[in-house]
């Protein structure tokens, strides 16, 4: 045998098979990753609910009256949550109110009524509007300048910040013009009696 023969005789022999996958570590693996997001699942899940119980102070939502009269403004859009007044990222989760969903809004002269489809509807009576602006963000959601309608309102002893995005944001600013200045009609018709 020459020795170029011999060589590769000895590197054909030192050559092994690769190393065949272990199907049992990467099955652990993996089923240990599942049960690590279902462990954090089940905790942002116990957070939501523990932070409802904080909230159970919280009373009922009413719901709108039989005849609310004609509507001065309607819009569909979104529906972003609702928040503790001036504490933008405090959400409110108790009676729905930290589901978003779809929604749609109809201004009456008897108050706000909020249709959610697949969440809980409620009604703000117009003695209750405090207060509706443009704003940023509201618990959760971040827009540009402007780019969220909220609604301040009492209930219960609580101002509660309600934020909602027009599908067409144009109509933002009508909004807070017509319940600013149904606020303001309100308070001076209050202060003459």
């Amino acid at each position: 045998m020459t020795p170029a023969t011999l060589l590769a005789a000895g590197l054909a022999a030192e050559k092994k098979s690769a190393e065949v996958t272990d199907w049992a570590a990467r099955v652990g693996w993996l089923v240990g990753l599942a049960l690590f997001v279902a462990l954090v699942y089940w905790l942002m899940r116990e957070g939501w609910k523990w932070r409802g119980t904080l909230q159970g102070d919280l009373p009922e939502l009413p719901s709108a009256p039989d005849d609310p009269g004609p509507a001065r403004l309607s819009m569909s859009g979104r529906y972003h949550g609702s928040t503790t007044a001036g504490q933008w990222l405090d959400r409110i989760v108790a009676h729905g109110l930290g589901t978003r969903s779809r929604v749609e809004l109809t201004l009456t002269d008897a108050g706000l009524d909020v249709v959610r489809p697949g969440a809980t509807d409620f009604f703000v009576p117009a003695a209750q509007l405090r207060e509706a602006r443009l704003d940023k963000g509201i618990a959760g959601k971040v827009l540009t300048e402007g780019g969220l309608l909220v609604v301040t309102w009492a209930h219960g002893e609580r101002l509660i910040d309600s934020g909602f995005r027009s599908d067409h944001s144009a109509e933002h600013n009508e909004w807070v013009d017509v319940i600013n200045s149904m606020i303001n009609n309100n308070s001076t018709e209050g202060a003459e009696r």
